[in-house]
């Protein structure tokens, strides 16, 4: 077996990025200085710059998007776009790195590119496979992953190229806690054999904190906010990282749910539903679970939970109309269905807006248009309001979900928070009685979880009937009136 390389090292001299289109930049006057084999973990309020950095260290910035750059970053003292196969780069959204058909075809993938010696390849694979908990043949097809698989399917594919500088950004946010705390095993455990240099973002902060080396935290108005050991940063900063919107460990949400009120009409109701999908040209169904009797009530929170893989995304989806049950049955309410005949997924998709929303695991998988506040616009215009009572809701979610000044800026360039902010106020804009959300706080930091956490409950809290899944215990605790674990 051929022996890993030693851990890169990593510079910025001033070095900073605008994206195209963008006024103002997504890093800038960024100076540091990461040693070979160093253990770092990247903190930063959403938008701070921390997956930008990431993208800039892998060398894809310039090529999967166009840009500015000042400055300079380097990697082993060249630019990282020369310094490829350097750098293993784990992305915030899964299902953008799932290239080929099959698991082991997909974690081969960037060994081949390297020119790894075929045999050497596949004993890469199958160890990378089983580090990071993917207990599935290499001829599992990728497409039947849910998205902690994937997620666990794109770590093993940096993993197995053995880079000299790993980059992961939320690596464990998809995964359910017991997932996230094997994953991050397994990277330091292949860190610390190989000696590779680790930067990794993660608003789980307790889950690394220990772990690693370093903190350092990403200023949203350019440079540095905080630089050292975890403890003493922590101790020093605690307080004003808090203010900044990182998750410091010690300090809570300190929220408090609002008042539990209404009647608790049952709005939908599902009774032994399987769940799953019927690939296309192929009879049989693939059931992702079965057996679910399942509840959305007028001014109740429901939160799906369960392990990776067991089917909360399929329910949920199943719940919004977007799927067709595959056994049992989903019914609405006379007062949800308003006129509308047949189950949620023989709507029409204008019959849905005002009835049911549907905000994905992925942002990307719900992102239509140029513009931010095109994005918001799309619901209200499709129910054929006009241009002033259009603006009236556009404008408030805009403001709540601070992208004001991310109005006119393409939604694809933000940072995974920020999308996540738009496309839950792009399904909140149709104002529907109910609405599904998947894993809706995932990726933000502290400040954005609240409003996030506050906007979802005060939906709730005025009679609207929430469903959400979630592998975020705080969240369960804090808004679930109800509970439906998937797979149990």
């Amino acid at each position: 077996m051929s022996t890993a390389p030693a851990g890169a090292r990593v510079s910025a001299h001033g070095w900073g990025w605008r994206h195209a289109g963008r006024r103002r930049a997504a890093v800038s006057g960024l100076d540091l200085e990461i040693a070979p084999g160093e253990r770092v973990l990247l903190l930063g309020a959403s938008g701070a710059g921390k997956s930008t950095l990431l993208r800039g260290l892998a060398g894809v910035l310039g090529d999967a998007e166009d840009g500015e750059a000042a400055g300079a970053l380097l990697v082993d003292g060249r630019p990282p776009g020369r310094a490829r196969g350097r750098s293993g780069l784990v992305l915030q959204d899964p299902d953008a790195q799932v290239v080929l058909a099959r698991v082991g075809d997909d974690i081969a993938f960037g060994c081949e590119n390297l020119g790894v010696d075929p045999d050497e390849i596949w004993r890469r694979v199958d160890e990378a496979k089983d580090a990071v908990g993917l207990r599935m043949p290499r001829d599992h097809p990728t497409s039947a992953l849910s998205g902690g698989q994937k997620q666990r399917l794109a770590l093993a594919g940096a993993l197995a190229m053995r880079p000299g500088l790993l980059l992961l950004d939320e690596p464990t946010a998809n995964l359910d806690p017991a997932g996230a705390v094997e994953v991050r095993d397994a990277v330091l455990d292949t860190v610390a054999r190989a000696g590779t240099t680790l930067v990794v973002v993660e608003h789980r902060v307790s889950l690394w904190a220990e772990h690693v080396d370093r903190v350092l935290v990403l200023d949203a108005e350019g440079g540095v906010l905080a630089d050292g050991v975890p403890d003493a940063v922590f101790a020093v900063h605690g307080a004003a990282l808090a203010g900044a919107g990182v998750w410091v460990p010690g300090i809570g949400h300190g929220l408090e749910a609002l008042p539990r009120t209404g009647g608790a009409e049952v709005l939908l109701a599902g009774s032994a539903l399987a769940v799953g999908r019927r690939p296309f040209g192929q009879r049989a169904a693939l059931v992702a679970a079965s057996g679910i009797d399942v509840a959305l009530r007028a001014g109740r929170a429901l939160a799906i939970t369960g392990a990776n893989g067991a089917g909360k995304s399929t329910l949920a989806e199943t719940l919004a109309g977007l799927r067709p049950p595959l056994g049992g049955e989903l019914t609405a309410s006379d007062a949800l269905r308003a006129g509308v005949r047949g189950a949620p997924h023989r709507w029409r998709s204008r019959e849905l807006l005002t009835r049911i929303g549907m905000v994905f695991q992925e942002p990307e998988h719900q992102l239509l248009t140029a513009r931010v506040r095109d994005e918001l616009a799309v619901g209200p215009r499709a129910l054929g309001l006009g241009d002033a009572e259009i603006a009236s809701r556009v404008d408030p979610l805009l403001e709540r979900m601070r992208l004001t000044r991310l109005a006119d800026a393409n939604p694809f360039t933000l940072s995974g928070g920020e999308k996540r902010r738009l496309t839950v106020a792009a399904a909140m804009a149709t104002e529907p009685a109910v609405l599904l959300l998947d894993e809706p706080t995932y990726g933000q930091d502290a400040r954005t979880w609240r409003e996030l956490a506050g906007l979802i409950d005060a939906l709730r809290a005025g009679g609207a009937a929430v469903g959400f899944v979630s592998h975020d215990p705080d969240l369960v605790s804090l808004l679930a009136d109800d509970e439906r674990r998937v797979g149990a």
